[in-house]
């Protein structure tokens, strides 16, 4: 859950029972679950909205399908993919000189 794991939950959990103390924590949570539902219910309804907009063709459109990253994983992986896979090279005998290429250094 965003790179935060049960030691780090555990301090933000303990400073929150220090500054707010443990009468106010339950409303405040109740307040943070809400804000939740909300901030969720408006990121489905925009992309409804923009799916709606975009037409029957990109119906089946993600919000995660517009992240930079994701778009350029996409196209390294179907490169990749595409890509014949080159045998591997030949290992050299114990006790072999490496080639060396005069050119090239």
């Amino acid at each position: 859950m965003l790179g935060v794991g049960l030691p780090e939950m555990a301090v933000i959990a303990f400073v929150a029972v220090l500054v707010f103390g443990p009468d106010r924590l339950p409303e405040l949570a109740k307040q943070a679950a809400q804000m939740v539902r909300k901030v969720r219910t408006l990121a489905n309804s925009a992309r409804d909205e923009l799916r709606t907009e975009l037409g029957p063709e990109y119906a089946d459109l993600e919000l995660r399908d517009l992240d930079p990253r994701s778009v350029v994983r996409k196209h390294i992986m179907e490169a990749m993919e595409d890509e014949p896979s080159r045998p591997a090279p030949a290992r050299l005998a114990a006790g072999a000189i490496p080639p060396y290429d005069v050119e090239a250094t």
